[in-house]
């Protein structure tokens, strides 16, 4: 088991589920870098498809890295 905790703590279900590097879905956020959280959650979900408690784990690690 992890030692990993908060959002990042799902980051490998998310890489199984989607198939996806976490890189990649930290780079199609920077497409929307001046959005704000709940946009940025929005582009995840609508565009490709990722659940609610996926996409605000990605954003707000996102988020965090850069000092959003």
């Amino acid at each position: 088991m992890s030692d990993v905790k908060g959002p990042a703590s799902y980051f490998p279900a998310i890489e199984k589920k989607h198939g996806e590097p976490i890189e990649h879905w930290m780079r199609q956020l920077e497409s929307v870098v001046s959005a704000k959280h709940m946009e940025q959650v929005a582009l995840l979900k609508n565009q490709f498809g990722i659940g609610h408690g996926h996409a605000n784990a990605l954003v707000a690690v996102f988020r965090q890295e850069r000092g959003l």
